[in-house]
């Protein structure tokens, strides 16, 4: 495991140059903040906590609250120490992780992209790959996964030609939403609605919910979540779609993009966080008590302190 500084490393941390590991710096763009919504800590600022990267996604918090996300163009994931602000090289390579998820043993769940796999990573970085294909042809390239109470998981996939892959168009005709089921080894379809590309994806603490973002679409959808994973009931939540996202204890439900929209659970916009970048990958609850936003921005990630926090 390798810590991440902003010191000059030695030739043995050669491939980690370019990434410079701040002291929490405020950031002079702010969140704004509605009053109305109380969602923000009082007098919290977006704090950059670590800068330099490629390309950041798929945050996930583990028990502690510490939250491993990914560098995909440098085929590696890192870990945030909740309590020092620290970030750690977790894994390298990672099968070119995209998405990230805990399951509820405490395993790390990954969408490695380099084979379009489904992956479940152990606390020995023991990898076992879960799923390879559907009817025997490649995934497009899983995206984002979700895990239920139960243990089954739920991912999108979008198709997003990658410089590393050797075939050039999809080889599933749509690009869907996939169920496994707890202990199966074949998924299912529970959503095929024509999605332009189905990226985002999170569920309701109470696991009646689904929420879906059709990213190029602009869209993101609910859905009524039954019996053995089927979906039903599919309706418009939000006019936005989005790269990532994550939901609080109230229901709020945190879209990514251009900064952070929070939309609560009857789909009204209650909140927009700005991030000083291009664009905003994904988000998630961490720390102790769950009450850190942890934002990943291009080549950086941040943090800002909630007055809510997330469910696991």
């Amino acid at each position: 495991m390798k810590t991440i500084t902003n010191k000059q490393s030695s030739n043995h941390c050669l491939h980690l140059i370019g990434i410079s590991l701040l002291m929490i710096v405020n950031i002079s763009c702010k969140a704004q903040k509605n009053k109305n919504s109380a969602i923000i800590a009082d007098g919290a600022q977006l704090t950059l906590v670590a800068d330099g990267f490629e390309f950041t996604e798929g945050p996930a918090a583990d028990k502690n609250g510490d939250v491993y996300f990914t560098d995909q163009p440098n085929d590696r994931i890192l870990k945030w120490n909740a309590l020092d602000n620290t970030v750690l090289e977790y894994m390298k390579p990672s099968g070119r992780s995209n998405g990230l998820y805990f399951d509820n043993q405490g395993n790390l769940l990954a969408v490695a992209d380099e084979k379009n796999e489904i992956w479940r990573i152990d606390v020995d970085k023991k990898v076992t790959v879960l799923l390879t294909n559907f009817e025997g042809k490649k995934f497009n390239g899983p995206n984002d996964l979700w895990v239920d109470s139960k243990g089954g998981i739920y991912f999108t996939d979008p198709y997003y030609q990658r410089s590393w892959w050797k075939h050039q168009e999809p080889q599933q005709k749509s690009k869907r939403v996939y169920y496994l089921a707890p202990n199966a080894d074949k998924p299912k379809i529970v959503a095929d609605d024509h999605f332009d590309q189905p990226n985002g994806i999170i569920g309701t603490p109470n696991g009646k919910t689904l929420y879906v973002a059709d990213q190029a679409g602009n869209k993101t959808y609910s859905y009524t979540i039954g019996k053995k994973g089927k979906l039903s009931n599919k309706k418009l939540f939000a006019n936005m779609g989005s790269d990532g996202m994550t939901i609080d204890h109230l229901g709020n439900v945190y879209l990514t993009g251009n900064g952070v929209t929070v939309f609560n659970k009857e789909g009204q916009q209650i909140e927009h966080i700005a991030v000083p970048e291009n664009w905003t990958a994904n988000i998630t609850f961490g720390g102790p008590n769950q009450t850190t936003l942890f934002i990943t921005a291009m080549d950086s990630v941040y943090t800002l302190d909630m007055a809510v926090h997330g469910v696991r």
